[in-house]
C-alpha cells in the first residue's frame, strides 16, 4: 500500500475506512501536457470525474436516449437468482468505479449475506457519499472506500478483511478502454483477486448506430456539458487558459473501431496555454477525450480469455442492447 495513502475516520457514518490515494493535480497536469503534444491530441477520459462530472453522469444515465443503466439494472434484477447461485454466500465485493450506490445496492440486495464492499473511485467527495448510503442501506455489511485511479493496478487497502472476492465492474466502463488497455486491466483483477476470486462485469453490445449515436448525444445536452467539464476542471485546477465557449461536444460512432469516440471539437483557431506550454488547435480540430467500445459476446470472452478469465455465464436482455459476464479465474 502507498505511504501517501491517507485515511479518514467515518465510523460515525458507518463506515469502516476510507483510504484516499487520489492522484495529485501534478498527475493530472502531466497527462493532460502529455495528450495535448500528441497528434492528435487526446486527455483520458478518467478525469472526467470531478465531483461535477460525477453528478452530470448520475444525469446521464437518467436520460431517455442513454440505455445502459436502465437495461443492465433491469438485467440485474432478472438474473439474481443465477448470479447468488454462482457467488455464494459471504462474498467480499469490490467495486472498480462506484460511481453511484444504485448498482451495488441492487447486487448487495441479491447476493447471500456478502460480508464486505470496498468502492474504488477516482472522485473521493462522491465516492464518500456513496459508501456512506451503502453503509446506511447495508448495517450487516463491512463497507470501506478507496478513493483512487485503478486503470493501471493498484494494491487493495489493508484494512478489508478476510474473504473470498467477487470484482464488480459494471456500468461497461470496460468499454472506455482500448481493447489491449482492457485485457491488462483484467489482467491486473486477475491477480487482484486471486485464483479462488471471480469477477461480476456489464458489457456493452454492438448495435445500431441508430441507437448509440443519441445516447451519447442527449437532448438535454448532459453528455456535452460531461465533456466539457474536463476543460472546467483544466481551467480551475491546473490554471489552463482556453476559450471553453469555443469548443462543442461530438459524439459519433466509429463502426470501423465498433466504439463510440467522444472528442472536443475547436470552433476557431486558438492557442491553449498551460503552465509554460502553449498548443495552437486549428478551427475544427478535435481533443479525443472518450472513447466506449461495444463487443460481440464472442469478441469479449476471446478477450477475458486472453486474461486469464473463464466465463462461467453471459446474459443478455430480450433486444440484445447489454451483456452481463459471470468471470472465474483460469
Amino acid at each position: 500500500m502507498s505511504s501517501e495513502a491517507s485515511r479518514e475516520n467515518l465510523f460515525a457514518d458507518g463506515v469502516a475506512y476510507f483510504v484516499d490515494r487520489k492522484p495529485k493535480a501534478a498527475d493530472f497536469m502531466a497527462e493532460v501536457l502529455e495528450g495535448l503534444a500528441k497528434s492528435p491530441k487526446a486527455i483520458p477520459p478518467k478525469f472526467f470525474y470531478d465531483d461535477a462530472g460525477s453528478h452530470l453522469f448520475n444525469a446521464i444515465c437518467e436520460t431517455p436516449e442513454y440505455y445502459v443503466t436502465r437495461t443492465e439494472t433491469s438485467l440485474m434484477a432478472t438474473i439474481g437468482p443465477e448470479i447468488a447461485a454462482l457467488a455464494g454466500p459471504g462474498r467480499v465485493v469490490v467495486e472498480y468505479g462506484c460511481g453511484s450506490s444504485l448498482k451495488i445496492d441492487i447486487l448487495l440486495n441479491l447476493l447471500d449475506k456478502p460480508a464486505e464492499f470496498l468502492g474504488i473511485d477516482i472522485s473521493g467527495e462522491h465516492l464518500r457519499q456513496t459508501v456512506i448510503e451503502i453503509a446506511r442501506d447495508h448495517p450487516d455489511v463491512r463497507v470501506g472506500g478507496l478513493c483512487a485511479d485503478f486503470s493501471g493496478g493498484l494494491d487493495l487497502p489493508t484494512e478489508m478483511g478476510e474473504g473470498r472476492l467477487l470484482a464488480f465492474f459494471p456500468g461497461s466502463t470496460i468499454g472506455n478502454q482500448t481493447p489491449a488497455e482492457a485485457e491488462d486491466f483484467l489482467r491486473d483483477v486477475r491477480a487482484t483477486i486471486g485464483d479462488d476470486g471471480e469477477m461480476l462485469i456489464g458489457v456493452d453490445l454492438r448495435k445500431s448506430p441508430d441507437i448509440l449515436n443519441p445516447a451519447y448525444n442527449d437532448a438535454a445536452g448532459h453528455t456535452a456539458a460531461f465533456n466539457l467539464n474536463l476543460f472546467h476542471r483544466m481551467v480551475n485546477e491546473l490554471g489552463a487558459d482556453l476559450d471553453i465557449g469555443s469548443f462543442r461536444h461530438k459524439a459519433f460512432f466509429n463502426e470501423a473501431e465498433s466504439r463510440i469516440e467522444m472528442h472536443l471539437e475547436s470552433q476557431k483557431a486558438q492557442t491553449i496555454l498551460l503552465g509554460d506550454r502553449s498548443f495552437d488547435v486549428a478551427d475544427g480540430e478535435t481533443i479525443h477525450t472518450e472513447n466506449s467500445h461495444k463487443y460481440s459476446i464472442e469478441a469479449f470472452s476471446d478477450l477475458a480469455g486472453r486474461a486469464g478469465f473463464d466465463v462461467r455465464k453471459s446474459w443478455t436482455d430480450k433486444d440484445q442492447l447489454f451483456s452481463i459476464h459471470y468471470l472465474g479465474a483460469k
